[in-house]
This record gives structure tokens, sequence and C-alpha cells, in this order.
């Protein structure tokens, strides 16, 4: 598959908290670093995602904060 997503990063899920309509997945890049992804439970069925899957994160948005203090 070939996306438009320039922002691709490889990973492995380390965890997945399922709620009630959303599941909370948390990745390990392969540079070390986690990053969260707040995804509907149906899509994590879908993925058949788990601890271990081997995952791309895809970042795509329009507008990015950050602040200081």
């Amino acid at each position: 598959m070939r996306l438009s997503t320039r922002n691709q990063l490889d990973g492995t899920v380390v965890s997945v908290t399922r709620g009630e309509a959303m599941a909370v997945v948390r990745v390990r890049l392969t540079g070390g670093d986690e990053i969260t992804s707040s995804i509907t439970r149906d899509a994590v069925d879908d993925l058949d995602l788990a601890e271990g899957s081997v995952v791309k994160v895809l970042i795509k948005s329009t507008e990015v904060t950050l602040g200081i203090e």
C-alpha cells in the first residue's frame, strides 16, 4: 500500500487499553520513544492489535501545537 502520509514511523504495540467505545494503543517506536493513539475498539479488532504487534504509525495533522513554561 502506498500512502501520501509522509510521517511514517515503525513500532511495536506495548499495550492496548480498551474502554467502552475507544481503545488507547501505546506503541514503542524503533528509537525507543513511545507514542499513544486513541482509536475505536472496532479498529483494534479489525487490525487484530495486541501487545507485540508490529505496526506503522502514520501521523497526518493540519495543526501541531507546542508550548513552553
